[in-house]
C-alpha cells in the first residue's frame, strides 16, 4: 500500500498538477490552506490513518507554510514535513528548520523527479521513526507484563487490582476528553509491582485483620518506594516511577513519603491515581458501589477536591450503565485476554487469581501447570 501524502498551497492548479504527477507512487490527498490541511491530518489521526509526509507550500494567505507544518507537528509529530517555496532566501530557511522541524526544503521551479526523490526518502525515514516506536511500545509493554505477572504470583490479588485500575483511567481519559495519559495507565498497571518485596505470609496476615508490628507496618507503607525503584530500572519511565512513588501522598500532606509535595504541587496523574486506588480498596474487589464513595468523603482532605467529585461522577455515571455479560468455563477453556469476574481457587480454597484479573499468557501457563497437580474449584466465571 503507498504511503500517505498531504500537499498544501493555496493554488488549486498546482494541487491537480502534483495529484497527476505524483499519484501513481504514492496516495495522495490536497488540501488547499493551512486550515483544511490540520482538518484533513486531525482527521486522519482520529481515523487511526496518518500522513507519512506533509508536503506544504511556504507563502500561503492567512495561515503560512512555517505555521500550518508547526501545527501539523503537534497534531502529528510523527509525519515529516518538506517545505516548498519560491523564496529561497536564507531566512525563511532558518525559520522552517527551526519552527517547523523540517526534513528537506525544495524551491520552485523543481524538477518532479527530485521532488519524488524527496518525498521516497521522507517516506523511509516515517517508517524509520514507527517502526522504533512500534519496537520501543512492544518492549515497554512487554517489560511491564513481566513485572505484573511476577507480582500477581506473589500475591493473587494484584492482577486483579492492576486491571481495574487500568479500566477506570482508560474511561476517565475518555470521559474527561483528556490526551492520551499513557504514563498514568502504565503506572497504574504497576502500582502493585512493589508487593514483590513483601513476603506472601505478611500480605497474607494483612488481609486476614491481625495485628501488624511496627516493622511490618513500615514495609507496607514503603511499598511505593519498591516500586519506583524497580521501575527506575527500566527507560524513559521515570514520569512513571514517579506517580507510583506518590500513589499514596495525600492532598492534605498525609501519606507516604512524609517529605513529599502537597496539595497542586503533587503531579496530577498521582492525584488521580490515589483516589482510583483508594476506591479500588474500598471495594474490596467487588463492584463500585456508592459506601465505596462514601469511605472516601469521610477522609476528603486527602484528596484533590477537584477531581474527587468528578471521578464519582463519571465513574458513577458511565459504569452503572455498562453491561456485564458472562459465562460459566471450565479451567482448561481459559484464554489469554479473557477477564475473570470470579476468584480463581483450589478446592481447598486456597486463592491463586483475584475476580477482575485480565489473564496474560505467564498466568494462563502457570494455572495449567497448577491443575496437573492440585484440584480447582470449577467453572470460573468470565466476562464475554
Amino acid at each position: 500500500m503507498p504511503e500517505r501524502i498531504l500537499v498544501i498551497d493555496d493554488d488549486h492548479h498546482l494541487l491537480s498538477g502534483l495529484r497527476r504527477q505524483l499519484s501513481d507512487t504514492f496516495d495522495i490527498t490536497t488540501a488547499q490552506g493551512g486550515a483544511e490541511a490540520l482538518s484533513e491530518v486531525q482527521a486522519a489521526m482520529t481515523a487511526q490513518t496518518p500522513f507519512a509526509v506533509a508536503l506544504c507550500d511556504m507563502r500561503m494567505p492567512g495561515m503560512d507554510g512555517i505555521e500550518t507544518l508547526k501545527r501539523i507537528r503537534e497534531l502529528a509529530p510523527d509525519t515529516v514535513r518538506i517545505m516548498l517555496t519560491g523564496n529561497a532566501d536564507q531566512q525563511t530557511a532558518i525559520e522552517a528548520i527551526n519552527h517547523g522541524n523540517i526534513f528537506r526544503f525544495f524551491t520552485k521551479p523543481y524538477p518532479v523527479d527530485q521532488l519524488r526523490e524527496g518525498l521516497e526518502a521522507a517516506c523511509e525515514q516515517y517508517r524509520l521513526v514507527t517502526a522504533e516506536k512500534e519496537l520501543l511500545e512492544k518492549t515497554l509493554t512487554g517489560a511491564i507484563k513481566v513485572l505484573v505477572d511476577i507480582a500477581s504470583m506473589n500475591d493473587a490479588i494484584v492482577a486483579g487490582l492492576a486491571t481495574r485500575l487500568r479500566e477506570w483511567v482508560r474511561l476517565l481519559t475518555s470521559e474527561f476528553k483528556m490526551p492520551q495519559r499513557w504514563q498514568l495507565e502504565i503506572a497504574a498497571t504497576l502500582v502493585p509491582v512493589g508487593q514483590v518485596a513483601i513476603p506472601p505470609e505478611l500480605i497474607a496476615k494483612k488481609r486476614s485483620g491481625e495485628i501488624l508490628t511496627d516493622l511490618e507496618k513500615s514495609l507496607f507503607e514503603r511499598n511505593p518506594e519498591a516500586a519506583r525503584n524497580l521501575i527506575a530500572h527500566i527507560p524513559r519511565l521515570a514520569k512513571v516511577s514517579e506517580i507510583v512513588y506518590l500513589q499514596d501522598r495525600g492532598f492534605d500532606g498525609s501519606g507516604f513519603p512524609a517529605d513529599g509535595p502537597v496539595g497542586n504541587d503533587i503531579p496530577l496523574d498521582a492525584r488521580l491515581l490515589k483516589i482510583l486506588k483508594d476506591l479500588a480498596e474500598a471495594t474490596e474487589g467487588g463492584p463500585l458501589t456508592k459506601a465505596a464513595f462514601a469511605t472516601l468523603e469521610r477522609r476528603r482532605s486527602q484528596y484533590d477536591p477537584v477531581l474527587l467529585p468528578k471521578v464519582r461522577t463519571c465513574l458513577e455515571r458511565v459504569v452503572d450503565m455498562m453491561p456485564s455479560t458472562s459465562m460459566d468455563v471450565p479451567l482448561a477453556s481459559l484464554r489469554t485476554g479473557q477477564v475473570v469476574l470470579s476468584d480463581i481457587k483450589l478446592a481447598n480454597g486456597h486463592l491463586i487469581l483475584s475476580a477482575n484479573t485480565q489473564l496474560t499468557g505467564a498466568q494462563i501457563e502457570r494455572l495449567q501447570n497448577l491443575r496437573r497437580i492440585f484440584t480447582f474449584a470449577e467453572p470460573v466465571k468470565v466476562r464475554i
